[in-house]
């Protein structure tokens, strides 16, 4: 029987290169369904609020950032369009993604994207111990301390989901 190739992606390689460490799980994406970032969760026994979903946002004066968040969290635009100086933010649609980051919906990782965009992950990873982003394809999760994301991506912490 045929060894299973073991998949590397671009986030992958940016970290390896970078000298970031980093664990990477992998799940059966085929499992996923609709409510990605739970099942996720769920999928590589990470608690929901260590696991984080990225989103790709588009302000009205500043333009594209990127928002990571507690998968069982929702975005609050308003106050990610006070962070990026925006007046207002909205979600970009899906037909998108794969040109503004070369990422596909359920496997957009904010590291590794094809422009560095700002970025912002919620204060609640801040504190945690270890953080889980999408590893930039659907399967593969990645797993880091707060600060190693930080180093990747320049990112700031910050509030930003709805109460």
């Amino acid at each position: 029987m045929a060894k299973k190739k073991q998949t590397i992606t671009n986030a992958m390689r940016m970290l390896k290169a970078a000298g970031i460490p980093y664990e990477e799980l992998e799940y059966e994406a085929d499992e996923v369904g609709d409510s990605f970032g739970e099942k996720i969760a769920e999928l590589t026994g990470m608690p929901p609020e260590m696991s984080f979903k990225t989103l790709v946002i588009r302000g009205d004066k500043n333009g594209i950032a990127v928002a990571c968040i507690p998968v069982k969290n929702e975005v609050d635009l308003k106050k990610l369009a006070k962070l990026t100086g925006d007046k207002k933010a909205e979600m970009i649609h899906v037909k998108e993604l794969l040109g503004l980051t070369g990422y596909i919906r359920g496997g957009v990782s904010p590291i590794g994207m094809k422009k560095h965009y700002p970025t912002y992950v919620d204060a609640s990873g801040e504190g945690l111990e270890k953080i889980a982003v999408s590893g930039g394809v659907c399967g593969v999760t990645l797993i880091m301390k707060p600060q190693d994301l930080q180093k990747a991506v320049n990112c700031v912490f910050a509030d930003i989901v709805k109460e």
